[in-house]
């Protein structure tokens, strides 16, 4: 995660919109964006989506009907969003917010394109069931 400077904006109002499924964030240099929930989802900073390096980010999928159920600020600098799907171990700092909503047109484009390309979906019901795992542990050796 970048780090905040004195450059980065910093969020005035974070409004979550539980009907239409919006968050609303206003930052201190004037500008403001609405990202839905389902985008906010898909693109969480957290290693379980992004991996740990270039390659191994994981496409979402099933996301269309997420809510937020929940949201902490962390500091000063980020807010960690609770999923209704369990997910809450993405922390969006100010920084990757803006960046992301900056750029919302962009990486929508760029995700529907990755759904597609890979035979994804976007609706929880179609959504394959995860390959079975090996019993008896995370798989390492101890």
């Amino acid at each position: 995660m970048a780090g905040l400077d004195e450059t980065t904006p910093i969020p005035t109002e974070i409004t979550l919109h539980s009907l239409s499924k919006l968050l609303e964030i206003a930052f201190d240099d004037g500008s403001r964006f609405t990202l839905p929930f389902e985008f906010l989802r898909v693109y969480s900073p957290s290693a379980e989506v992004r991996g740990h390096g270039p390659g191994q980010e994981t496409l979402q999928q099933g996301k269309r009907d997420v809510d937020i159920v929940d949201i902490h600020p962390v500091g000063n600098y980020a807010i960690k969003p609770v999923f209704s799907d369990g997910h809450d171990s993405g922390l969006y700092s100010w920084d990757y917010l803006y960046s992301i909503a900056s750029h919302q047109e962009e990486l929508w484009s760029a995700y529907l394109e990755a759904l597609e390309r890979n035979g994804g979906t976007r609706d929880p019901a179609k959504v394959p069931p995860p390959p079975a795992r090996a019993k008896g542990g995370c798989g390492h050796q101890h």
